[in-house]
Protein backbone atom coordinates (compact mmCIF):
# COMPACT_ATOMS: atom_id res chain seq x y z
CA UNK A 1 0.00 0.00 0.00
CA UNK A 2 1.15 3.44 -0.44
CA UNK A 3 2.51 4.91 2.38
CA UNK A 4 0.78 8.10 1.44
CA UNK A 5 -2.10 6.47 1.55
CA UNK A 6 -1.65 4.40 4.77
CA UNK A 7 -0.87 7.61 6.53
CA UNK A 8 -4.05 9.33 5.56
CA UNK A 9 -5.73 6.17 6.58
CA UNK A 10 -4.36 6.19 10.04
CA UNK A 11 -4.95 9.98 10.12
CA UNK A 12 -8.77 9.48 9.76
CA UNK A 13 -8.56 6.56 12.53
CA UNK A 14 -7.16 8.57 14.66
CA UNK A 15 -9.60 11.56 14.30
CA UNK A 16 -12.24 8.81 14.43
CA UNK A 17 -11.04 7.69 17.96
CA UNK A 18 -10.48 11.77 19.07
CA UNK A 19 -13.97 12.55 18.44
CA UNK A 20 -15.26 9.68 20.26
CA UNK A 21 -13.07 10.13 22.85
CA UNK A 22 -14.47 13.59 23.32
CA UNK A 23 -17.83 12.37 22.94
CA UNK A 24 -17.51 10.73 26.06
CA UNK A 25 -15.62 12.34 28.14
CA UNK A 26 -16.90 15.75 27.45
CA UNK A 27 -20.14 14.93 28.22
CA UNK A 28 -19.26 13.20 31.33
CA UNK A 29 -17.52 15.97 32.62
CA UNK A 30 -20.16 18.20 32.03
CA UNK A 31 -22.47 16.20 33.55
CA UNK A 32 -20.54 15.87 36.47
CA UNK A 33 -20.39 20.38 36.50
CA UNK A 34 -23.79 19.58 36.93
CA UNK A 35 -24.90 20.88 40.69
CA UNK A 36 -26.80 17.85 42.25
CA UNK A 37 -29.96 19.28 43.42
CA UNK A 38 -31.04 17.97 46.59
CA UNK A 39 -34.68 16.76 47.58
CA UNK A 40 -36.50 19.52 49.29
CA UNK A 41 -37.47 18.47 53.10
CA UNK A 42 -41.14 18.70 53.26
CA UNK A 43 -42.05 21.50 56.78
CA UNK A 44 -43.29 18.71 59.16
CA UNK A 45 -46.93 19.04 59.66
CA UNK A 46 -48.53 21.75 62.00
CA UNK A 47 -50.37 19.65 64.14
CA UNK A 48 -53.52 21.86 66.35
CA UNK A 49 -54.36 21.17 69.91
CA UNK A 50 -57.19 22.48 71.31
CA UNK A 51 -57.02 23.75 74.87
CA UNK A 52 -58.75 22.00 77.45
CA UNK A 53 -61.61 24.21 78.71
CA UNK A 54 -64.50 24.10 81.03
CA UNK A 55 -68.49 24.02 80.44
CA UNK A 56 -68.35 27.78 80.40
CA UNK A 57 -65.01 28.17 77.96
CA UNK A 58 -62.75 29.01 80.61
CA UNK A 59 -59.63 27.30 81.23
CA UNK A 60 -59.42 24.80 84.56
CA UNK A 61 -56.72 26.01 86.68
CA UNK A 62 -53.87 22.76 86.76
CA UNK A 63 -55.34 20.08 88.96
CA UNK A 64 -52.65 19.40 91.61
CA UNK A 65 -52.77 16.06 93.03
CA UNK A 66 -51.25 15.39 96.95
CA UNK A 67 -50.24 12.21 97.23
CA UNK A 68 -51.20 9.29 99.71
CA UNK A 69 -54.64 11.37 100.81
CA UNK A 70 -58.17 10.84 100.54
CA UNK A 71 -59.90 13.43 98.05
CA UNK A 72 -61.51 15.06 100.91
CA UNK A 73 -58.84 15.73 102.48
CA UNK A 74 -57.01 16.54 99.35
CA UNK A 75 -59.55 18.85 99.14
CA UNK A 76 -59.32 20.79 102.46
CA UNK A 77 -55.35 20.82 102.44
CA UNK A 78 -56.62 22.65 99.25
CA UNK A 79 -58.34 25.31 100.51
CA UNK A 80 -55.99 26.29 103.31
CA UNK A 81 -53.15 26.62 100.55
CA UNK A 82 -55.74 29.06 98.57
CA UNK A 83 -56.76 31.07 101.95
CA UNK A 84 -52.78 30.76 103.22
CA UNK A 85 -50.38 31.18 100.85
CA UNK A 86 -47.27 30.24 102.65
CA UNK A 87 -49.16 26.58 103.51
CA UNK A 88 -46.89 23.93 102.21
CA UNK A 89 -47.84 20.10 102.73
CA UNK A 90 -44.00 18.83 103.12
CA UNK A 91 -43.27 21.80 105.45
CA UNK A 92 -45.92 21.56 107.78
CA UNK A 93 -45.23 17.35 108.43
CA UNK A 94 -42.05 18.69 109.39
CA UNK A 95 -42.83 21.16 111.83
CA UNK A 96 -45.81 19.07 113.17
CA UNK A 97 -43.08 16.01 113.71
CA UNK A 98 -40.75 18.95 115.63
CA UNK A 99 -43.88 19.80 117.47
CA UNK A 100 -44.56 16.46 118.80
CA UNK A 101 -41.55 16.56 120.16
CA UNK A 102 -41.33 19.78 121.32
CA UNK A 103 -44.66 19.14 123.33
CA UNK A 104 -44.19 15.42 124.82
CA UNK A 105 -40.82 16.60 126.26
CA UNK A 106 -42.13 19.89 127.67
CA UNK A 107 -44.71 18.06 129.08
CA UNK A 108 -42.53 14.90 130.26
CA UNK A 109 -40.50 17.75 132.29
CA UNK A 110 -43.58 19.57 133.64
CA UNK A 111 -42.14 22.62 131.40
CA UNK A 112 -45.55 24.86 131.53
CA UNK A 113 -43.89 27.83 129.58
CA UNK A 114 -42.96 25.85 126.62
CA UNK A 115 -46.25 24.31 126.39
CA UNK A 116 -47.70 27.92 126.77
CA UNK A 117 -46.08 28.52 123.40
CA UNK A 118 -47.19 25.49 121.73
CA UNK A 119 -50.89 24.20 122.64
CA UNK A 120 -54.01 26.55 122.72
CA UNK A 121 -55.59 26.87 125.67
CA UNK A 122 -57.83 24.02 125.96
CA UNK A 123 -54.62 21.43 125.50
CA UNK A 124 -52.43 23.60 128.13
CA UNK A 125 -54.98 23.30 130.75
CA UNK A 126 -55.09 19.58 130.25
CA UNK A 127 -51.58 19.19 130.20
CA UNK A 128 -51.30 21.52 133.64
CA UNK A 129 -53.84 19.41 135.19
CA UNK A 130 -51.24 16.33 134.70
CA UNK A 131 -48.63 17.50 135.39
CA UNK A 132 -50.01 18.88 138.54
CA UNK A 133 -51.37 15.58 140.10
CA UNK A 134 -47.79 13.75 138.98
CA UNK A 135 -46.09 16.52 141.27
CA UNK A 136 -48.62 16.54 143.88
CA UNK A 137 -47.89 12.19 143.72
CA UNK A 138 -44.02 13.50 143.88
CA UNK A 139 -43.40 11.63 140.74
CA UNK A 140 -41.35 12.58 137.91
CA UNK A 141 -40.79 11.13 134.27
CA UNK A 142 -38.08 9.83 132.52
CA UNK A 143 -39.27 9.24 129.21
CA UNK A 144 -37.58 9.93 125.71
CA UNK A 145 -38.72 9.75 122.30
CA UNK A 146 -36.44 7.15 119.98
CA UNK A 147 -38.03 7.75 117.00
CA UNK A 148 -41.15 8.62 114.65
CA UNK A 149 -41.76 6.06 112.24
CA UNK A 150 -45.05 7.90 110.88
CA UNK A 151 -47.16 10.88 110.10
CA UNK A 152 -49.47 10.92 108.21
CA UNK A 153 -52.62 13.58 107.63
CA UNK A 154 -55.69 12.29 108.53
CA UNK A 155 -58.03 14.86 108.50
CA UNK A 156 -57.82 18.87 106.88
CA UNK A 157 -60.54 21.89 106.72
CA UNK A 158 -60.66 25.27 106.83
CA UNK A 159 -63.44 26.20 109.40
CA UNK A 160 -63.85 30.31 108.17
CA UNK A 161 -60.61 31.42 108.86
CA UNK A 162 -59.45 28.73 110.97
CA UNK A 163 -57.20 25.45 109.41
CA UNK A 164 -57.58 22.75 110.99
CA UNK A 165 -55.42 19.65 110.12
CA UNK A 166 -54.74 16.75 112.11
CA UNK A 167 -51.74 14.44 112.00
CA UNK A 168 -51.42 10.34 113.01
CA UNK A 169 -48.34 10.48 115.01
CA UNK A 170 -46.70 6.44 115.50
CA UNK A 171 -43.07 6.68 117.97
CA UNK A 172 -41.15 4.51 119.76
CA UNK A 173 -40.50 5.63 123.31
CA UNK A 174 -38.77 4.60 126.15
CA UNK A 175 -40.86 5.70 129.28
CA UNK A 176 -39.61 5.67 133.08
CA UNK A 177 -41.58 6.84 135.80
CA UNK A 178 -39.71 7.49 139.44
CA UNK A 179 -41.33 8.12 142.68
CA UNK A 180 -40.29 10.77 145.17
CA UNK A 181 -37.65 8.35 146.41
CA UNK A 182 -36.26 7.95 142.94
CA UNK A 183 -37.53 4.59 142.58
CA UNK A 184 -38.93 2.91 139.19
CA UNK A 185 -42.09 2.23 139.76
CA UNK A 186 -43.26 1.63 136.14
CA UNK A 187 -41.76 1.80 132.35
CA UNK A 188 -38.31 1.07 130.97
CA UNK A 189 -35.38 2.99 129.79
CA UNK A 190 -34.42 -0.28 127.64
CA UNK A 191 -37.53 -1.51 126.18
CA UNK A 192 -38.98 1.40 123.47
CA UNK A 193 -43.26 1.02 123.73
CA UNK A 194 -45.23 1.89 120.36
CA UNK A 195 -47.09 5.14 120.68
CA UNK A 196 -50.28 6.03 118.79
CA UNK A 197 -51.08 9.49 118.55
CA UNK A 198 -53.70 11.78 116.79
CA UNK A 199 -53.01 15.41 117.44
CA UNK A 200 -54.73 18.31 115.48
CA UNK A 201 -53.01 21.54 114.61
CA UNK A 202 -54.75 24.94 114.27
CA UNK A 203 -53.71 28.15 112.51
CA UNK A 204 -55.79 31.20 111.82
CA UNK A 205 -55.20 31.96 108.27
CA UNK A 206 -54.80 35.37 108.50
CA UNK A 207 -52.44 35.53 112.09
CA UNK A 208 -49.52 37.46 111.23
CA UNK A 209 -47.10 34.71 112.36
CA UNK A 210 -46.90 31.31 110.77
CA UNK A 211 -47.54 29.41 113.91
CA UNK A 212 -49.61 26.41 114.45
CA UNK A 213 -50.82 25.38 117.62
CA UNK A 214 -51.80 21.79 119.00
CA UNK A 215 -55.31 22.05 119.37
CA UNK A 216 -56.54 19.00 120.06
CA UNK A 217 -55.13 15.12 121.89
CA UNK A 218 -56.09 12.01 121.37
CA UNK A 219 -54.86 8.01 121.02
CA UNK A 220 -54.75 7.27 117.28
Amino acid sequence: MDKTVEIVILAMVAAFLGLRLYSVLGRRAEHEEQPRLEPKAEPAPRVSVPELTDRNGNAPAPRQIVPGVTPAIERGLKEIAVADKRFDILSFLEGAKGAYRMVLEAFWSGDREALGNLCDKDVLAAFDAAIAAREAAGEKLENRLVRITDATIVAAALEGKVARVSVRFVADIAAVTRNAAGEVIAGSLTDAIEARDLWTFARTVDAATPDWLLDETDEA
